[in-house]
């Protein structure tokens, strides 16, 4: 990101729906090219702005491609330095905000300005007439602003079906793991007197090695270990972890947990 403001060539407002989008013209290198205010929009669409900026601080690109401009905030005449974004790098950011996680009320913005936004300040500023002079002498810069719109929208629809797998996916993971836990309730209650699986005997075992390395650091005159399954065979009479009853499992993981609590 530039350190120092730069003088935008010039400043045009574009109505979106209901809300006034401010772009400029500026000369980077020689080069000019349409540069967007970061801050008016997260405005606009509800969103926290230190967030954002952090998150373009983030990625390589935006933080590459931004920079600080000069540009009039207010009717007033005002002036004020803002993070600017350029018109081809902006649906990079907006898709990076998840409409899933924003307020109810504002995510059909959300989604209208990932959707329609870029083709429409692209749209304002390749269709102006040659008095207005915003690009519309370079036919190279029209057609590779064009073919950016198509690869935005592309990428808007690839972002969108991609959102729809993830929230499958998650959907998927949860019910898997109701089914899960439901396999296991019903596991114990058909078979409470058998032993617990080779599995579920080496959690009992990590525990128990836990509380026994836990107990030696402070003392290493005795054998822990060996108090540890007396006192499992005193409590639940088995001779050996791995004869644990499935209907005990849950019974010892706690006992075993409150021991080790404990002797933290």
């Amino acid at each position: 990101m530039s350190e120092n403001a730069l003088a935008p060539v010039e400043q045009k407002t574009v109505v979106f729906y209901d809300d006034e989008i401010t772009a400029v013209l500026v000369e980077v290198e020689g080069r000019r090219r349409v540069y967007v205010p970061v801050r008016p929009i997260c405005e606009f669409l509800g969103v926290a702005w230190s967030p954002q900026l952090r998150r373009i601080n983030r990625d390589p690109i935006l933080s590459a491609s931004s920079i600080s401009v000069t540009v009039t905030v207010t009717e007033s005449g005002q002036r004020g330095h803002v993070i600017c974004l350029p018109l081809d790098h902006l649906n990079g950011w907006l898709f990076r905000i998840n409409a899933e996680r924003v307020k109810p009320e504002v995510r059909d913005k959300v989604l209208r300005y990932q959707r329609d936004c870029y083709r429409v300040l692209a749209d304002a500023f390749l269709d102006m007439s040659e008095s207005d002079d915003w690009m519309t002498t370079d036919p190279e810069t029209r057609i590779a602003l064009q073919q950016i719109e198509q690869l935005g929208l592309a990428i808007a629809e690839m972002a969108r079906d991609q959102l729809k797998i993830m929230a499958r996916l998650d959907k998927a993971a949860v019910i898997v793991g109701q089914h899960n836990r439901r396999i296991t309730v019903l596991e114990q209650k058909l078979a409470p007197l058998e032993a617990i699986t080779d599995e579920q005997a080496a959690d009992v075992a990590v525990k128990v090695k836990a509380i026994a390395m836990t107990l030696t650091e402070r003392d290493n005159s005795k054998n822990h270990f060996q108090a540890i399954f007396n006192e499992l065979h005193r409590r639940f009479h088995v001779s050996s972890y791995k004869n644990i009853q499935q209907s005990q499992y849950q019974t010892v993981l706690d006992f075993l947990d409150d021991w080790l609590t404990a002797s933290e």
